[in-house]
């Protein structure tokens, strides 16, 4: 899978977690490997690490598992970043683990265009799970047609950085098939640079997702519609899942 450009170039992957801090996501995934008594716990895509360096506490074994190099060098460098097991791949690096909780954040389950390369990351993360270990993600809802916000009147920042100001914002190319085409537009004033990366994300329906878990060896338990646990409805942002490992 080729990287977009905000995953590569540093001085983005640098802005990603100030644009992305701790919130309730971070918050119920944290809760989440608790309630479970989680021992082992896999984060695939994890980016900076935010929340894989969270999980990381008392004797709980964490694999932050991400294709981005950029990613994962100021992953390294975070607080109790010595605690987790750092792994630069795809799926295709998850091993039989026996994990007890297997994560994916930040809505990453989008960048999967390709069905096959869906069920495949799936089948992987059923490898590194035990018998009964529970898989958790998030999805934006597309009945909620959040992406009919991402313009320039309702996303654009202006943000002071140590390289002088930046600004932001999206702009939608197309939209049709699932599929969402949108532009984020960076704009380093100090120097005149523009960065322009071109993002496809696909926006499957809760059935859709939930035929590729069965498909897969999982049994949905719980599909929320907000990081509160509350219920999915058509309005909702968010589509939480949360699935249990079975033999395939």
């Amino acid at each position: 899978m080729k990287l977009e450009l905000g995953y590569v170039d540093l001085r983005l992957v640098e802005l990603y977690d100030a644009a992305n801090p701790r919130g309730p996501d971070t918050a119920f995934y944290v809760r989440l490997a608790d309630s479970l008594a989680a021992h082992i716990v896999v984060d695939l895509g994890c980016g900076t690490g935010l929340l894989t360096r969270d999980l990381a506490g008392g004797e709980r074994r964490v694999f932050g598992v991400d294709p981005s190099s950029a990613m994962l060098a100021v992953a390294r460098r975070g607080p109790g970043a010595e605690r987790v097991t750092w792994i630069a791949g795809d799926s295709s690096a998850l091993e039989v683990w026996g994990a007890d909780l297997a994560v994916m954040i930040g809505n990453v389950v989008q960048i999967f265009l390709d069905e096959e390369d869906w069920l495949a990351t799936l089948r992987d993360l059923h490898r590194a799970l035990r018998p009964g270990g529970v898989l958790a993600f998030e999805s934006r809802n597309p009945a909620a047609r959040g992406w009919e916000q991402w313009n320039r009147d309702q996303t654009f920042t202006r943000t002071e950085m140590p390289y002088g100001p930046l600004e932001e914002w999206l702009d939608i190319v197309s939209v049709g098939e699932g599929r969402v085409h949108f532009q984020a537009h960076n704009v380093f004033v100090a120097t005149g640079e523009v960065l322009v990366v071109d993002s496809v994300l696909r926006f499957r329906t809760c059935h859709e997702i939930r035929n590729s878990l069965a498909a897969s060896g999982f049994a949905v338990e719980q599909v929320y519609g907000d990081w509160q646990g509350g219920p999915l409805t058509d309005a909702s942002r968010v589509m939480v899942f949360v699935a249990r490992r079975c033999e395939l």
